[in-house]
């Protein structure tokens, strides 16, 4: 066999020579380590062999190509060995065991009192909400190393035994399939606060939410700023810019925020900038907790007293009310499955019930909730803000699969009316679809806006008028089905600022129409005519009466007769009117598009 001549590959010098001239050497041998721009590089022997000569020595200065040393091969058959030791894929190095030692530092099983505790308050740990939230095998993290910023105030091994991964879990993993930025504050370190590093790893997730088009899942769970970091040279820290960043993704990719325990500062903050806000019955939210309270000179307050639920659900902060955590994350994960395109249709029940849903008497209520689930496919229907804007519903539905958002009005609260708290809450359902193109269909039964001082008191000019405002301005397909009552302004912004807006303008057999409710236009036409009858008797009959002619006039036939809707339909086939809001598939194109369809969703 030929001499093997080892060269240098590029000039470098040479730190250290393993063989002399005579030595034995076998395959794979390191004869030779060179050094270049800090970096060692060993020259290596590929076959078994002697060496002849070694022509450099330690200190030496080579050139690319310059000659090394010269191996003479063996003759025996074993010149073309390489080198290909087997590798003990068990065998453990210590750079390795420092880094397996530290993560699980900040696993559940390293801090059992901690989650031992959780577990008797009926809570789950962080960790374990996120295990249940994404698929088993996809999540990765993002900073689990980290620690609270103290080492000016407490031992670093404290805080990597007591502050792991700085009390937020996050990372992305698959939600049903779909890759997801989720996060989680973990209140067993530092009460669930917002550390200086920690809202630096809420920074880069949130960033690279934004740049792969993921939606986020925040369990928002603590108590705010913590003022015990002392690492980072601040004064107020008020340059962080994790606030900008979460509020930026807004109308770019779902949010959902989950509320379990306390939350306050800034974790209800980011919560209140979530499209969808899910709490627990145990949970307290407030924008200040009870420190803060009584630091502004407002008294002594329990944390479970600042913001329970009771008073969160009703008043619109709170969209979904659910038992636990468990429930809040099954939850969480129904919702997004809305905004992740069509499934496997799942067929409604037999829609000749729909026909007998609405009594035929005109003032009769009924359960609205009981079209809404008879209409759309079998429970598909997931309520949002049930608890705030009585007279209104919002919900998620499908049909054949596809997902779409339903706005109905509720007769039984103020018979319908649209109020303030009902207009903001349609609005803003308005936006959310909007933004994530899921079309809406109305189901409009309303006498109009409420009126009168005390709705006025309550700014209904300009919260009604948002209706209008959104409506006019949507981009996704509308259309509307009038169940009974179609009556001025109100009727219209069912309808997107009126009835020729939508794709669609539909009724019912009970629908009836007017440019305001029928008892008063007939009061307020025929006012002197009724004032001009003394008989009391007579004069409750003329009124009746002419009720009676601007109903008939007002009926959804007469309607449709004159054109001013589309046509008055047999409740049972209303669904093939829905299908014209599926015109093309929109649900997936926020994944994709350069840009935004709205700034952002409303926070209200």
């Amino acid at each position: 066999m030929p001499d093997l001549e080892l060269t240098a590959p590029f000039a470098a010098t040479v730190i250290a020579v393993g063989h002399r001239r005579g030595d034995r050497v076998p395959a794979g041998a390191a004869l030779i380590v060179l050094e270049a721009m800090k970096m060692e590089h060993e020259i290596v022997a590929e076959v078994e062999g002697v060496v002849r000569d070694v022509v450099v020595s330690v200190g030496e200065t080579v050139d690319e190509g310059q000659l090394l040393a010269v191996v003479s091969a063996n003759s025996d058959g074993s010149a073309s060995a390489r080198r290909d030791a087997a590798v003990d894929l068990e065998a453990t190095r210590a750079d390795l065991e420092l880094v397996r030692a530290r993560h699980e530092l900040g696993l559940d099983a390293a801090r059992p009192k901690a989650v031992a505790q959780r577990h008797d308050a009926g809570r789950r740990t962080a960790r374990e909400n996120l295990a249940a939230l994404v698929d088993p095998g996809t999540f990765v993290e993002y900073g689990p190393l980290m620690f609270a910023a103290q080492e000016g105030r407490r031992p670093k091994q404290e805080l990597l035994e007591r502050t792991p991964a700085d009390g937020l879990v996050g990372g992305i993993g698959n939600v049903d399939g779909h890759r997801t930025a989720v996060m989680s504050y973990d209140y067993t370190v530092l009460a669930g606060t917002q550390g200086m590093r920690n809202h630096l790893k809420k920074d880069r997730l949130f960033e690279v939410a934004e740049r792969g088009r993921l939606p986020v899942v925040l369990l928002a769970e603590g108590g705010g700023g913590r003022p015990g970091d002392v690492d980072f040279p601040a004064v107020a820290g008020l340059d962080c810019r994790a606030f900008h960043l979460f509020a930026r993704l807004s109308g770019l990719v779902p949010l959902v925020g989950i509320a379990s325990g306390y939350c306050f500062a800034g974790n209800a903050a980011l919560l209140g900038c979530c499209d969808v806000v899910i709490a627990t019955e145990d949970s307290s939210i407030g924008m200040g907790g009870p420190a803060m309270i009584e630091g502004g000179g407002l008294g002594v307050h329990e944390p479970q007293d600042v913001g329970p639920i009771e008073i969160q659900y009703a008043n619109g902060v709170v969209d979904l009310r659910v038992a636990d955590d468990d429930a809040a994350v099954k939850i969480a994960k129904r919702y997004l499955s809305f905004f992740n395109g069509p499934v496997e249709p799942v067929a409604p029940g037999d829609q000749r019930h729909l026909r007998h849903l609405i009594p035929e008497q005109r003032k009769r209520i009924y359960d609205v909730r009981r079209v809404i689930d008879a209409l759309f496919d079998h429970e598909s229907v997931l309520e949002l803000r049930r608890g705030f804007g009585l007279g209104m519903v919002t919900a998620l539905a499908r049909v054949e699969g596809r997902p779409l958002g339903v706005i109905a009005n509720d007769p039984s609260h103020l018979g319908g009316a649209i109020d303030a708290h009902g207009a903001d809450k349609a609005t803003r359902f308005m936006q959310l679809c909007d933004a994530f193109g899921l079309p809406i269909v109305f189901l409009c039964d309303t006498p109009g806006f409420m009126v009168g001082p005390a709705a006025e008191r309550t700014a209904t000019v300009r919260h009604f008028a948002r209706m209008f405002l959104t409506g006019a301005n949507l981009r996704i397909p509308i259309g509307t089905v009038v169940l009974r009552k179609g009556y001025g302004l109100g009727a219209q912004s069912m309808a997107g600022g009126g009835f020729k807006a939508p794709l669609f303008t539909v009724g019912w057999p009970t629908a009836e129409f007017g440019g305001m409710g029928l008892e008063g236009a007939v009061r307020l036409g025929l006012r002197r005519e009724l004032d001009a009858i003394d008989d009391p008797d007579e004069r409750e009959q003329a009124f009746q009466a002419a009720v009676a002619a601007a109903y008939e006039r007002g009926r959804g036939v007469n309607m449709a007769a004159y054109f001013e809707i589309d046509d008055v339909i047999d409740p049972a086939h209303t669904r093939p009117w829905l299908s014209l809001l599926f015109d093309e598939d929109r649900s997936q194109e926020w994944r994709t598009r350069p840009n935004k369809i709205r700034p952002n969703v409303d926070a209200w």
